[in-house]
């Protein structure tokens, strides 16, 4: 199929142009495009600016351009549906890698795992035939209940650049399209449809669309899917602020922007307003917005041939990195290196949030019996919930990871201890009562719980509770599970709690209570495998938090200032460029965990933190240098995290805002030398009254931290 691609083109130039072979494989993308743009009919390009079935757009058949095949998602291909219908295509060939979930990715806090995940997701898009991945997913989490925090990065703008970036260049250098998703301010599922979100300028610039710039401008993203929800009063899918003004003009996307599905609501305005392809409307497929209507509303003259050329000309060049660029990959699916990627990211992102009692790592010599107890044990997270899934080649429960790592000498067994009743596409009535304890089980799970030497239990959230579609109620630890933490706690001394979630939980009552906590996520292929060799010692933890853990519900900033979900569908973003740590910090609330968080079966200490200079121009870029030290007997992954704050500011600045990071593995007992660059322009504000970046002059403070609450070392420079 993608051979056919290339030799019709090229047949085609001959027909038309009487180009010899050797000219054409000479020829710079850019004159094909404009060779095909000039031979296409209006109804031919009308046709490509919109889907032909649930997940593909036209191409012109009679010049050999071939329709562009795209497919969710994040984490790793969906099994192939029917061509017009949800329905599974039945393939017995579409089993695929499930990769570890957004937020897993976030708390590895290393951008090369995130390029990793990439080349799988480009290797398994290519040996499924997809041009386009609707991936990465990183929208800020702006708010704890999102559906889809799970599949987001972080609360940081900083962090999800870096990510990004790598995510975006680990697709792309399989020749398939990373589709950055979803622009913008996007936060939550409820009502996200219809709802308009007012955010000032400067907290779009500082927050919500750092990650997207870096996407397009470093990683040169192929496609952006502008999002469902209004930004300031315009759809995303017709924004001409966000789509022509600060993307395609600011920013020099040289892409194709396409709607979310089910994201377009007028022809003209979506049009003129920076949107190239149309996906997901209902009806038949002429009768889209960019279909007859289009066309009609060029031949009335609302919508200009150079508007429609400039769309074609963005989707050929989409093409021309994609289908029919030149050595494409064959791809391969499901392999075991792929396997291996799920298995390093997964085992990178498990956050060791308590160990007072150091049950942790478990001595194996001294165990010879475990209870493993929770669903989430044995439950598999590839499926479930509305929204992207993938038909796993396998999954490792946490029980077989448990088994398989232990079972050799300590006899392992199973108790469920709760019900996971719920189901995202059921009404709140149908999953009524899935919070109530069942004592029976919780009864069943205490009996064994006394016998064994170590507790194991499994809890936290799922795929239909965190789920698109929706926003969780509260942070409230689902299906009773608290009674039965409290009843094996009280059972077994030796309990360690295993929290697997996308997204943050009440864990109040569990940190005050429990000696041991280990928090996993939707973690992939090989969750269990991570997770053993964690509870082992095989890894070392290095997960740091990607986002605050609040103690309260109240004390995020969207309940705090009553902005979620909104009032008339409409969701004032009142705490403006106080995201995440930057709330909690400057408002001087303590968090539960908070954001880059996280333990070792180490310790590091950090000294002699430098700058190169005391005093630095605009242009300058500061060369942070310090020392950490590996203090423990066992070797150790940290995560150097580097925080400035602008001291005695004349306008409003976060206490601290993250601006470096860097993960590195230190053997025992020695020092490591660590060395980063910070450009002086990134220390900017958004000056909204003056429209442009503005350095502040006057001093600074430069923190070196193993969080954004544990400052190790302190700096101070300058900035003339």
């Amino acid at each position: 199929m993608r051979i056919k691609y290339i030799i019709i083109p090229i047949a085609a130039l001959f027909l038309f142009g009487n180009v010899s072979a050797q000219r054409v494989n000479q020829t710079p993308i850019q004159h094909k495009i404009d060779y095909m743009v000039k031979r296409m009919t209006l109804e031919e390009k009308i046709n490509m600016l919109h889907g032909n079935a649930l997940f593909s757009s036209g191409g012109v058949k009679r010049l050999g351009i071939p329709e562009l095949t795209c497919d969710d998602g994040p984490l790793g291909v969906r099994e192939e549906i029917k061509r017009f219908d949800w329905n599974s295509a039945n393939w017995t060939t579409d089993s695929a890698t499930f990769l570890p979930n957004g937020s897993a990715i976030a708390a590895t806090w290393n951008p090369a795992l995130a390029n990793k995940y990439g080349v799988v997701i480009g290797e398994e898009a290519n040996a499924r035939k997809k041009d386009i991945m609707l991936a990465p997913a990183f929208n800020i989490c702006r708010m704890p209940l999102c559906g889809r925090t799970y599949e987001y990065y972080s609360e940081d703008p900083f962090l999800n650049s870096q990510l990004a970036i790598q995510s975006v260049k680990g697709i792309q250098s399989q020749h398939v399209a990373a589709c950055i998703k979803h622009f913008a301010a996007n936060n939550q599922e409820l009502n996200r449809d219809s709802v308009n979100t007012i955010v000032d300028e400067r907290a779009l610039r500082e927050i919500y669309f750092p990650a997207f710039k870096a996407a397009v401008q470093q990683g040169n993203a192929y496609t952006v899917m502008s999002a469902y929800n209004k930004v300031n009063g315009y759809w995303c899918s017709e924004n001409d602020f966000l789509l022509n003004k600060v993307l395609k003009n600011e920013w020099g996307f040289k892409g194709a922007v396409m709607s979310d599905w089910s994201g377009v609501h007028h022809t003209v305005a979506a049009a003129n307003n920076g949107l190239d392809i149309e996906m997901g409307s209902s009806g038949p497929y002429d009768k889209w917005y960019f279909a007859k209507p289009l066309l009609e509303a060029v031949k009335s003259g609302q919508v200009s041939v150079k508007t429609i050329d400039d769309k074609v000309r963005r989707i050929l060049w989409l093409i021309y990195h994609t289908s029919m660029s030149s050595n494409h990959p064959k791809g391969s699916i499901a392999t075991p290196a792929h396997a291996k990627a799920a298995y390093d990211i997964a085992s990178e992102s498990i956050v060791l949030l308590k160990n007072d009692a150091h049950l942790l790592p478990l001595k194996v010599n001294n165990i010879k019996s475990i209870a493993v107890i929770g669903d989430n044990a044995v439950r598999t997270f590839a499926l479930g919930g509305y929204g992207a899934g993938v038909k796993a080649q396998h999954e490792i429960t946490a029980l077989e990871g448990i088994k398989s790592k232990f079972g050799k000498t300590a006899s392992v067994t199973f108790a469920q201890g709760y019900k996971a009743k719920y189901l995202a596409n059921n009404t709140d009535a149908q999953n009524s009562g899935y919070d109530q304890p069942d004592q029976t089980l919780i009864d069943q799970a205490v009996a064994l719980a006394k016998t064994t030497d170590v507790a194991i239990l499994c809890i936290g959230s799922n795929r239909e509770y965190e789920s698109e579609g929706h926003d969780r109620k509260n942070l409230e630890l689902p299906f009773g599970e608290q009674a039965l933490v409290n009843a094996v706690t009280a059972a077994n001394p030796n309990t360690i709690i295993v929290i697997m979630a996308g997204a943050p939980y009440d864990l109040n009552e569990i940190k005050k209570s429990n000696h041991t906590i280990v928090w996993s996520w939707f973690n992939g292929s090989e969750a269990g495998n991570a997770l053993a060799d964690v509870l082992k010692g095989v890894v070392n933890p290095s997960g740091r938090l990607p986002f605050t853990f609040p103690v309260s519900l109240n004390d995020s900033p969207a309940s705090a200032l009553n902005t979620y979900p909104g009032k008339d569908l409409t969701a004032e973003y009142k705490e403006g460029i106080l995201v995440g740590y930057r709330w909690y910090d400057t408002k001087k609330i303590d968090p539960l965990y908070c954001f880059g968080y996280g333990l070792s079966y180490t310790n590091f200490t950090y000294t002699d933190l430098t700058t190169n200079k005391k005093t630095y121009k605009p242009d300058d870029k500061i060369t942070v240098s310090l020392k950490v030290k590996n203090t423990g007997s066992v070797a150790g992954k940290e995560v150097v995290q580097l925080y400035i704050s602008k001291l005695n500011s004349l306008v409003l600045r976060p206490e601290k805002e993250l601006k470096a990071f860097k993960k590195i593995m230190i053997l025992p007992a020695k020092t490591a030398a660590i060395s980063v660059n910070i450009d002086i322009k990134d220390l900017a504000y958004f000056d909204s009254k003056l429209s442009k970046w503005t350095i502040e002059p006057g001093q600074y403070q430069l923190m070196a931290a193993s969080s954004s609450k544990d400052i190790r070392q302190t700096a101070t420079f300058n900035i003339k």
